[in-house]
């Protein structure tokens, strides 16, 4: 146990937090260590196939962490809600359990209109204080489209650079770095939305977390889009398809070449938290169980990118 009172714990915990990536966990027998990890999970095939069992994800929560530990991961990228009452508490305490770290915190909601835009800042920022005791050090931000996914105009484009720095500044200050995301609807147009929001966003505020599936769905080169982004990439979401089909795991033989990615990070020494992102599509032809896939994809991800 670390001497002193709570407070001076609580301190000690947050002064580790800004100095390193590396977890430093308290649970009820003292404080243990999570060595930093450039490999996670995400969270959203759990959120897909609980709305598809019509389970709430409080119902779920226990078997999420589970599945991940018993799949060979020790981090796992988590959405907001996760870290809003009345998950919060509970979410620490199976993390404690497993022995597992939030190296960064997924966020959405709409940042081109401003009063809106005000409101997923502070939600944000909230959030991140909340992951901070499960060593989050990093929030991805994917600011969400215009109803029916319609272009934004140059103006609201402008209102969202503007308040994403914003949020990158204000988490820059707290020891965080904020990423922003892309989904298919962002590289839309010659990936117009992107590109602006890597042109005009703030690069010591704003890192990018790039999504190599969803860029390839879109009809882009992923390593052409990877390259403009050069060393503001510092995580990246490996899925694998099929003639745009979603696999059940990640594997390399899919519609995207995983090698050439991995070797031009290495030459470039770009060291990015590497995220394992499953999801089921309609034509997803399912023959194992998660844990089985989700251990498939964590070993082909240790190879290719060198990560664990």
């Amino acid at each position: 146990m670390l001497p002193g009172p709570a407070r001076s714990r609580r301190d000690f915990l947050k002064s580790v937090a800004l100095a390193s990536p590396a977890l430093l966990f308290a649970d009820a027998e003292g404080v243990f260590a999570l060595g930093p990890s450039r490999l996670a999970v995400e969270i959203y095939i759990w959120e897909e196939l609980l709305q598809r069992e019509r389970r709430s994800l409080s119902e779920g929560l226990p078997e999420i962490f589970s599945n991940a530990r018993a799949a060979g991961f020790s981090a796992i990228e988590l959405s907001d809600p996760f870290f809003a009452p009345p998950l919060r508490e509970p979410t620490l305490a199976l993390l404690r359990q497993n022995r597992m770290s939030v190296p960064s915190v997924y966020l959405g909601g709409a940042m081109h209109e401003e009063a809106v835009g005000a409101q997923t800042i502070q939600r944000g920022l909230a959030t991140f204080a909340a992951a901070r005791p499960a060593g989050c050090h990093a929030m991805v931000c994917d600011p969400s489209p215009k109803p029916g996914d319609g272009e934004k105009t140059d103006e609201e484009l402008a209102t969202q650079v503007r308040l994403v720095n914003e949020l990158g500044r204000r988490l820059a200050a707290e020891g965080g770095n904020l990423r922003f995301h892309n989904h298919k609807v962002e590289l839309a147009s010659h990936a117009r939305e992107w590109r602006y929001m890597l042109k005009h966003t703030d690069p010591a505020a704003v890192s990018v977390c790039f999504d190599i599936d969803w860029a390839n769905q879109a009809g882009c080169k992923p390593m052409e889009l990877l390259r403009e982004a050069g060393h503001r990439v510092r995580e990246i979401h490996v899925r694998s398809s099929h003639h745009l089909v979603w696999d059940e795991d990640v594997e390399g033989k899919g519609d995207v070449d995983f090698g050439p990615i991995a070797a031009w990070l290495q030459q470039e020494g770009l060291k990015p938290l590497v995220v394992v992102e499953l999801a089921y599509d309609k034509g997803t032809v399912v023959t194992r169980s998660l844990i089985e896939d989700l251990r498939r994809s964590r070993e082909f991800t240790e190879r290719t990118f060198a990560v664990s």
